[in-house]
């Protein structure tokens, strides 16, 4: 048996599994975000309802550990915030611990459990709140010991003058310090500066999907020029890692007819010729960082 957790800012998801056939609805408790002390004491809390001693202790977080330095860099959480974590809490848990970031672990759940099985090479990306991805290559993490290997939200290559008709867009700055980065457009707070930089007026990014799938004009010149922004450097991605197939994640790919128009549109600009969808909505819908845990997790201590 491993337990596993998926641990974001606000919260923390835990649950144990004998085997990837039996992962069950993880436990959701808050998130001590600035205290390691009560960070520690939720999750030995957690762990000590699993009918017995787990064999390790698999974490999905929201952050990346360095391979450099092997410290975690969460600005979410900062208690954890530049500790050797799976070190730290493998002495406080004293129970063998792994470590991945949540976008790695939501490729590996698709990899294994959704839209990539039987591919070889699974690129996961994620439009969400911001942009994310993962790379899967043989069944295994590319990021097994950590690193930034799909973090395709922050590469400062974003074109300035897209849409139909065409229209000038500035490099908004992005959270990482940088400017142009996909992030800044492609997920659903970038849908929305985006949406009010090219209309003049602020709607959540649902209201811009929807007025987009009613044929609004304003709407149709914001999509128009998101789908050439995203498209770009995500088949960029496909380019360069040979990826098979695109699973989609996060509260933007659940628009079917986004995800398809994305698909298009990368399909177009990619050298590999494909008659079938590329980039695909992913089925792995309910906590993809929690089953990505524990599919890590069994590979390591099972």
């Amino acid at each position: 048996m491993i337990y596993g957790f998926d641990i974001g800012g606000t919260a923390i998801k835990g649950g144990f599994s004998f085997d990837a056939k039996t992962i069950g609805d993880p436990v959701r408790v808050p998130t001590p975000a600035d205290d390691f002390d009560a960070f520690v004491d939720a999750l030995k809390a957690l762990i000590e309802t699993a009918p017995g001693r787990p064999k390790g202790v698999a974490i999905s977080i929201t952050g990346v550990v360095d391979p450099d330095t092997g410290r975690t860099i969460c600005a979410n959480i900062p208690a954890v915030d530049g500790l050797e974590l799976d070190t730290v809490l493998a002495e406080r848990l004293d129970i063998p611990v792994i470590i991945a970031n949540d976008a790695d672990c939501f490729a590996l759940a698709e990899a294994e459990l959704g839209a990539g099985r039987g591919y070889s090479i699974v690129f996961g990306g994620i439009l969400g709140t911001g942009v994310g991805g993962g790379l899967v290559v043989g069944g295994e993490l590319v990021n097994r010991d950590g690193g930034y290997a799909g973090e395709w939200g922050h590469g400062t290559i974003l074109a300035t003058h897209v849409g139909d008709p065409p229209r000038d867009i500035p490099h908004f700055a992005c959270g990482c310090g940088r400017q142009g980065c996909v992030d800044t457009v492609g997920g659903a707070r970038g849908l929305e500066r985006l949406h009010a930089y090219l209309s003049g007026h602020a709607l959540s990014s649902e209201a811009i999907l929807a007025a987009w799938a009613a044929g609004e004009p304003a709407a149709k010149g914001t999509l128009s020029a998101y789908i050439e922004l995203v498209a770009a450097p995500l088949a960029l991605v496909v380019n360069a890692t040979g990826a098979d197939i695109v699973p989609m994640g996060g509260g933007l790919s659940t628009d079917l007819a986004l995800v398809a128009a994305l698909d298009e549109a990368v399909r177009h600009r990619i050298l590999r010729r494909m008659a079938r969808p590329l980039v695909v909505p992913a089925q792995c819908r309910t906590e993809p960082g929690f089953l990505g845990a524990i599919l890590l997790g069994l590979r390591q201590f099972e």
